[in-house]
């Protein structure tokens, strides 16, 4: 496991972005595992400004998503699949239907959850999968105490994870939907690649105990132990728990 500190977090987008422009010259079907929130916004706007530039296209690829909220609806501006289009489709040129998202309207919610899991192995699985954490050290929406082998599933999410994100819902914790559609850990860890962002103080007791603490269901993001392939980038805020340098 890599860990990078950094400044300047225009470093830690073009780090991720060369590695995706790599992968779609070698590889242009290349399946891409997307998150949502606030990390990877600098990622996209740097992977849709090389796509406007014409150094990249997306449009042979595919994409499965983290999670998804449940029961909010389809036009609800913080589901996570408008999401997704707001900060990336939009800019790039995936094919229309090629990235996929957790139903979170389903009738049958945990049914279409294990579709979602089947899907990602019919895709061939993902080549590159771009993580955020949480301050707990939730990983998609895996909060603490999450099977390591778990797949994706409906779960209830925390009441620190739901006041974490009411800051998209205008501060209201009440708007937060209590429940989710996640991928699992041994969902995420069937990765080829990973890249985890974590950004600002809130983040530095996850980034802690990721690298100085024990690997423990206790905190999710620990778990990227267990995978051959991860970089983990930060800044200095969120570096600023860690009890000794790193690079």
């Amino acid at each position: 496991m890599d860990v990078v500190i950094t400044r300047d977090i225009s470093e830690i987008a073009r780090t991720v972005a060369d590695e995706i422009e790599q992968l779609l010259r070698e590889k242009p079907t290349a399946v891409l595992g997307l998150a949502t929130g606030s990390s990877p916004l600098a990622v996209y706007d740097e992977l849709a400004r090389r796509h406007r530039e014409g150094r990249i296209s997306f449009a042979q690829a595919r994409g499965f998503m983290l999670d998804e909220y449940v029961g909010l609806s389809t036009d609800h501006p913080e589901r996570y699949f408008n999401v997704i289009v707001r900060d990336f489709l939009s800019k790039v040129d995936f094919a229309p239907g090629a990235v996929s998202g957790p139903d979170g309207n389903a009738e049958d919610p945990e049914a279409a959850a294990a579709e979602y899991d089947r899907a990602i192995i019919a895709a061939g699985g993902i080549d590159l999968q771009i993580l955020g954490v949480g301050s707990n050290g939730h990983i998609a929406f895996n909060e603490p105490g999450s099977a390591a082998d778990s797949r994706t599933r409906v779960l209830e999410l925390t009441e620190q994870t739901r006041r974490d994100n009411s800051r998209f819902f205008e501060g209201n914790v009440d708007a937060v939907p209590t429940r989710c559609v996640t991928q699992g850990l041994g969902t995420i860890l069937e990765a080829r690649r990973i890249f985890l962002i974590a950004l600002g103080e809130v983040k530095a007791a996850a980034v802690h105990e990721l690298v100085d603490g024990q690997v423990t269901t206790d905190w999710p993001i620990t778990l990227l132990h267990h995978h051959p392939k991860v970089s983990v980038l930060v800044d200095e805020a969120a570096a600023n728990l860690l009890s000794a340098p790193t690079h």
